[in-house]
Parts: C-alpha cells; structure tokens; sequence
C-alpha cells in the first residue's frame, strides 16, 4: 500500500510532553549609548515543537519508529496540532466559513457562526485554514462575539500567507497545522527493560 502524505500522527499513544513555540522573524537593534532601540518586523511567522512520547515496549513504540522514519527527515509533512486545545474554549457553534476572499494579513473575517454568541471563540482557541497539504494553524488572539448576522473578526497568529477563498471552511475543532521535522536524522533508545524512549521536533511547512 502506497503512503499518502501528509501523515496523519498515530493515535495509539498520546504525547507525555509537547512545547509549541510562536517564531517572528523581527530585527532590534539597540544603541549601546542611550539603550534606545528600533524593532523591524519582516513577515517570517511560523510554528515550532518539541515532542516527548512516552516510555513504551516495542509493540507501541515501532508504530512511532516506522511513522518517523517514513518522513524521510525533513523531506515528507505530517498534520499535528495542540492536543490540549482540540476543543475551543469558545462556544464555537454554527458553520463559520470565510467571509470573501483576498484576505490576508493578521485578521480574518468570518460569516456561518452562530448569531448574538458571546466568547464565540476566546484568547488561545485554535482555527485551521485549508485541509490535507494546504492545512494551516492560527491561534486566536482575543475574545470575540458573534453579530446578529453571524459575522466574526478574528484577530490570529501567525498571519495569513495564502489568502483563503471565499467561503472556505474554518476548522474549530481538532485544528491542525502542516509540519515536518526538524532534522533528517531521527533515533531512539532502547533500555535494558526493553522500554523505548522517543523524542522528536517538527517545525511548520511553510
């Protein structure tokens, strides 16, 4: 059977550990004689991870093995997002879909949601844009509430590379981003009780 990539994580395990980090791609420079500074922001935004499974025997563990290793190093993407944050803290309720197209940049405007909800979506709820290889991971920035005609403005990290169509689906639930590792070598090790130990980093497919 042929793989098909993206990949999605193998779901028989979960993670002990995953640090996400938010990458800007910004310049300072500071005098070193009056400590005044100047920041300059270029649009480089993008995910990163550290992943730590954990101990588990062989039956477990090669599933993990084979998974990491068929992503031949940075070559090949896989879909993974915050698995603390697969459920909005929002009320996240309705069939929200991209509000007209050419949009790009820091915010997004939406329609579908349900009317008049107030938190539809809060600070650190996940959206996802696009599916399979075009998938793309934000993370709302700010409380926001819906309007009477079901219409929401969404304040997002990273921002917006690829403008969306109009009427594009928005995912708000088990969001997901497109990664690859960060590194084309990947280990693990093996004790002498037969128990495995894997970590790995992924950074996004930008």
């Amino acid at each position: 059977m042929t793989i098909s990539y993206p990949l999605a994580l193998p779901t028989h395990t979960g993670f002990t550990q995953i640090e996400l980090r938010a990458i800007n791609a910004v310049a300072y420079s500071r005098s070193p004689f009056t400590f005044s500074g100047q920041a300059f922001a270029y649009p480089g935004q993008m995910w990163t991870a550290d992943i730590t499974l954990p101990p588990m025997k062989r039956a477990d563990a090669e599933q993990w093995v084979a998974w990491l290793i068929s992503l031949c190093g940075q070559l090949r993407t896989f879909l993974m997002g915050d698995p603390n944050g697969a459920t909005a803290r929002g009320a996240a309720t309705g069939t929200p879909l991209v509000n007209g197209g050419s949009q790009t940049g820091e915010s997004l405007v939406i329609d579908g949601a349900t009317a008049n909800v107030t938190g539809w979506l809060k600070a650190g709820d996940y959206i996802q844009l696009g599916t399979g290889s075009s998938s793309r991971l934000h993370k709302v920035l700010a409380d926001v509430n819906s309007s009477a005609g079901g219409a929401v403005t969404l304040d997002i990290w990273p921002h917006i590379r690829i403008a969306p169509a109009d009427n594009a689906t928005v995912i708000v639930s088990s969001a997901k981003g497109l990664f690859r590792l960060s590194s084309n070598e990947q280990s693990w090790s093996i004790n002498e009780a037969a128990i495995y130990g894997i970590t790995f980093s992924a950074m996004e497919a930008v």
